[in-house]
């Protein structure tokens, strides 16, 4: 695969977040890394280790099944699936639906998967017992709804397999194809980014997709539309924050195109160490969580983080941000779907002790003007888990192997 040069970085602390970066070459033909003033190629030598130690996580509810087995047939075969539904189980059993659709797919590839339901009482069970009750709803004693929730168990099951790097596929993907993309930027990605002698090794790392379009059917044509509606306001207002905290003009183009990405990847290690932000605001809070964990502390005086635009080196974590080829085919939720993201991820924002008090101002009149506040009203506080890597995984894997019906192992 074959990628454009990295171009501007902005670091904060111990977080280097690169500008966005494009896929050039879905199969890049160079036998061994290379790089020049225009792109960085990495071959398949390099891609496929890292599938190897990767597990993807699948998130679904209540998909159609040939959507779902779409997704799963472009998962890398050195990946390890991990599904984890929340669809209906009443009055038509989907969950059963789905891991049937799992189990012969994996039959017929010969591969190993895992399953689990987010409302198996057994799996509440098995985190309360493991040290996070944070994430059972105490009204029905239930893990909540919500996809940050979803992502959070998917990332303490990856954490149980031993490998070194997760990445996430939304279900609702309609072109296997794209599927496959990212999960090769992934690799390529985590490659660059943690490899011995990589000039860009670091710690840790996170991989974040920007789609090439995401199309939208309007007037009997399919558009291809560059950005998201939820996009365009979420990256707007964190690079606006960015503008504060790291002091270069509002008016310059932004480093962060990933505001609200689900898709993405990071090694095990950043998953363990990171919290997760519930329902929506899941993907946005990790920007959040890991510029205040992991960007130094602000100056008492000014309230800002004083850090400069660079070429990063010496970070303890490196984003990447990658702008695919493949469009984003899926079904349109509407506007009120759209409204509740962005309102999520200025949640999280307006909330984190690296906001200044004016751009707090102006996010609240912003999402009055929007309706997505009532004049005089504060934006909410969004549910935030512990990390994951306060579980105790022992307790948590016996757990549910003794009382979550719905977690199953799917052989080869």
């Amino acid at each position: 695969m074959r990628l454009s040069e990295f171009g501007r970085s902005i670091r904060l602390g111990g977080v280097t977040v690169h500008e966005l970066q494009k896929v050039i070459e879905l199969d890049s033909s160079a036998s061994r890394p290379s790089h020049d003033d225009t792109s960085t190629s990495v071959p398949c030598e390099a891609i496929k280790p890292i599938e190897r130690q990767m597990v993807i996580i699948v998130p679904c509810k209540n998909e159609p099944i040939h959507v779902i087995e779409g997704v799963l047939s472009g998962i890398p075969s050195g990946c390890l699936i991990v599904l984890v539904s929340n669809s209906d189980r009443d009055p038509e059993d989907l969950y059963e639906q789905e891991v049937q659709a799992l189990r012969d797919f994996c039959a017929t590839a010969h591969r190993p998967a895992l399953a689990i339901h987010q409302r198996d009482p057994g799996v509440a069970a098995a985190f309360s017992a493991a040290g996070m009750p944070h994430i059972v709803d105490k009204v029905d004693g239930l893990v909540y709804n919500g996809k940050g929730e979803a992502m959070l168990m998917g990332m303490s099951l990856a954490a149980l397999t031993g490998r070194r790097f997760v990445g996430f596929v939304d279900a609702d993907n309609y072109v296997p194809g794209s599927v496959h993309e990212y999960c090769r930027v992934y690799a390529a990605g985590l490659h660059l980014a943690t490899s011995c002698g990589s000039r860009l090794a670091s710690e840790e790392a996170m991989v974040r997709i920007s789609w090439a379009s995401k199309p939208k059917l309007r007037d009997g044509k399919i558009r291809f539309d560059r950005r998201g509606r939820c996009s365009r306001i979420t990256n707007e207002w964190f690079n606006k924050f960015l503008a504060y905290n790291v002091g270069y003009s509002s008016s310059a183009p932004g480093i962060i195109a990933t505001g609200n990405a689900g898709e993405h990847a990071m090694t095990i290690g950043l998953g363990l160490k990171l919290r997760f932000a519930r329902g929506y605001a899941v993907e946005p809070f990790q920007f959040v969580d890991m510029f205040e964990r992991f960007g130094g502390n602000s100056d008492r005086r000014s309230g800002r983080i004083s850090r400069t635009v660079s070429n990063g080196g010496g970070s303890q974590v490196r984003v990447l941000q990658i702008e695919t080829r493949n469009p984003h085919f899926h079904d349109d939720k509407g506007e009120e779907h759209v409204q509740k993201m962005w309102t999520q991820a200025l949640d999280v924002l307006y909330h984190s002790s690296l906001t200044p008090r004016s751009l707090r101002d102006a996010m609240g009149q912003f999402m009055v003007e929007h309706g997505a506040l009532k004049p005089g009203q504060e934006p909410a506080r969004e549910r935030v888990y512990p990390p994951v890597g306060t579980l105790d995984f022992a307790t948590l894997y016996q757990t549910l192997c003794e009382k979550a019906k719905t977690f199953q192992v799917v052989e080869n």
